[in-house]
């Protein structure tokens, strides 16, 4: 074997070595970058080659694939795939030294700059001295939106155990009911998910931008590292909602940290008030950005509620003439649910929340109820009801709804509208026993009143955001979030030429919220509209002022006597008036 293939035969035995220690994602991905790099024409490891990396570097026979790939394109590949500038300068010293077959060691605090905490609970503590400011962050040039654990599969972590065993720990201390050393109440099923999101970005932005090999739950002891990641957001142009939601994670991190044997450090007290701090003074250095119609129907997100009612309105007629012409197909189904489904979200009704409308079940079904935190057996769930078949008659009743737990687990319910019955009725019918059919879920139907593509209930928020988008842009619309529709029906009602329509109390029941907060958070015109209006009453008020008749000019005459500027008084008066210049002047020196 020449000394060439000899220092390829080893590099590949790095990569491989680099792959088990978790700091590739995989060997097959490495393997992909070079065929893409080489064009797809490579040279495949002869038997004895393979032999020869088998014994050196223990690898799988199994593996398939292995090529002889250039020692300059095996660099760049190694760019591509991200791994720590320690590695590239460890592959950069095998090339240069032409009959080299040794390994050079990757000494633990070059991977991981960020030592860990030590897991012992004696030294359980947090990382001290805390910073005292954010730390200056430039986006690096290998940037990724998509940065989190979960974004890639994490099953390449060696130790990936200790994660699966710390993310058990503090999901069953968040979302256990009675749970006496946690403060506050249980998490709810969505809470959990947000905090498990937040969990899962900080732990990925520690792995592949802060080459912290094993991450785990330990890395959020490490104040740093969290002042690190707060500028990252703000370097990225995140808002500061989604900051202070992470911190809130973190905080819920440490209380879980706390409750362990070893969690009584001063440190950790210390901690959760600098969190505490930093968030709220992210909250006040990076305010909400404003938002208006205007500017919202500029940036392409925003339509008026007049033509967003006839948009759907159309697609209603368009969906129940295509049936009745080419009968009930696929498409004509697909179309039929979308209408269905978007004169749910807007239009017939005042908006309810989108949580509702995915999780509204048909009347046929008769199982539980599905919602992961109902705990009463008697709850039949978010559902769609017949009451009556002629005349038809519809109920919709949401005992799930956001703020169920506030209102004392008050259940929101109403008849559906004639048109909107009319309209679900037929969807029900053939049209969606045709969809059930076209993905073969007929066996296991799905139980909610819509679904996507592949027949299946909209479970996450972001997958009915982006089929709802697509859709409304289908129509000539904009992509507009179906959330944002709660803004436009509250803007309408709050604007001075609103139309005739329900009572805003009612509609804020329906929408599951009070009107005070449509002033707080939907109506986007509420400052100045209220300014104008206070403005334009200034001009009546003015008028009628000048129209109205003056009072008598007041006599200032005065007598000859007064005109040194002196005032007459009596002698009590005098005294008086000295004893009270005199008790001012002592509270003024006591002051």
């Amino acid at each position: 074997m020449c000394d060439k293939r000899k220092r390829q035969c080893v590099c590949l035995r790095q990569v491989y070595k680099s792959c088990l220690d978790g700091l590739l994602p995989s060997y097959q991905a490495f393997y992909r970058v070079c065929s893409r790099l080489t064009k797809h024409q490579s040279t495949l490891l002869s038997g004895q080659d393979k032999q020869l990396l088998v014994a050196l570097a223990g690898m799988d026979v199994s593996v398939p694939h292995v090529a002889v790939v250039s020692l300059a394109v095996c660099c760049r590949a190694l760019k591509l795939c991200k791994v720590p500038a320690a590695v590239l300068h460890a592959f950069d010293d095998i090339r240069l030294q032409p009959a080299s077959q040794v390994v050079l060691g990757l000494p633990e605090h070059i991977l991981a700059p960020h030592a860990q905490p030590s897991p012992n609970p004696v030294q359980l503590q947090m990382t001290t001295p805390f910073p005292v400011t954010l730390p200056e962050c430039a986006l690096p040039a290998d940037f990724n939106k998509q940065h989190g654990l979960l974004a890639k599969p994490y099953k390449h972590l060696v130790h990936r155990a200790v994660l699966e065993q710390h993310m058990g720990e503090f999901k069953s201390f968040s979302t256990n009911p009675f749970q006496l050393n946690r403060k506050g109440i249980a998490h709810g099923s969505r809470t959990w998910q947000n905090s498990e999101k937040q969990v899962y970005l900080f732990l990925g932005y520690c792995h592949h931008y802060q080459q912290v090999s094993q991450p785990t739950l330990q890395l959020f002891l490490s104040s740093p590292l969290i002042a690190q990641y707060v500028s990252f957001h703000i370097a990225a142009g995140h808002s500061q909602l989604y900051i202070r939601n992470f911190l809130s994670c973190a905080r819920c991190v440490l209380r879980w940290w706390q409750s362990k044997p070893g969690g009584n450090h001063p440190s950790f007290v210390e901690g959760l008030e600098w969190l505490q701090t930093l968030g709220l003074q992210v909250a006040d250095q990076l305010p909400r950005p404003s938002k208006d119609p205007k500017g919202l129907a500029d940036a392409g997100k925003w339509m008026s509620a007049p033509r967003l009612v006839h948009l759907i309105h159309g697609a209603e007629l368009q969906s129940q003439d295509q049936m009745q012409q080419q009968g009930v197909t696929v498409e004509t189904s697909r179309d039929m649910h979308d209408a269905a489904l978007a004169a749910m979200t807007f239009s017939h009704l005042p908006p309810v929340r989108l949580s509702c409308i995915r999780s509204l079940v048909v009347p046929a079904y008769t199982g539980p109820c599905l919602h992961p935190d109902c705990k009463e057996p008697s709850c039949e769930g978010n559902r769609l009801s017949i009451t009556s078949e002629s005349p038809l008659l519809m109920h919709i009743q949401l005992p799930h709804h956001k703020n169920a737990r506030k209102w004392g687990k008050a259940v929101i319910e109403f008849d559906v509208p004639s048109d909107l019955a009319q309209l679900l009725h037929t969807y029900l019918g053939a049209p969606r026993k045709a969809l059930l059919e076209h993905h073969l879920l007929i066996g296991d139907t799905c139980p909610y009143v819509f679904m996507d593509m592949h027949g299946r209930g909209f479970v996450a928020a972001a997958v009915l955001t982006l089929y709802w988008q697509k859709w409304l842009v289908s129509r000539g619309g904009v992509p507009m979030n179906p959330s944002m529709c709660r803004q436009v029906f509250v803007d309408e009602r709050q604007s001075n030429s609103a139309t005739a329509g329900p009572s805003n109390q009612g509609a804020a029941m329906v929408m599951g919220h009070s009107v005070k907060q449509w002033d707080k958070w939907y109506d986007m015109q509420y400052h100045p509209r209220l300014a104008q209006n206070a403005v334009d009453g200034m001009q009546s008020w003015r008028a009628a002022m000048l129209q109205s008749h003056p009072p008598a000019a007041p006599d200032l005459t005065l007598s000859s006597a007064l005109h040194c500027g002196h005032v007459l008084v009596s002698d009590s008066e005098e005294s008086r008036y000295q004893s009270c210049c005199s008790d001012s002047d002592i509270d003024i020196d006591l002051d």
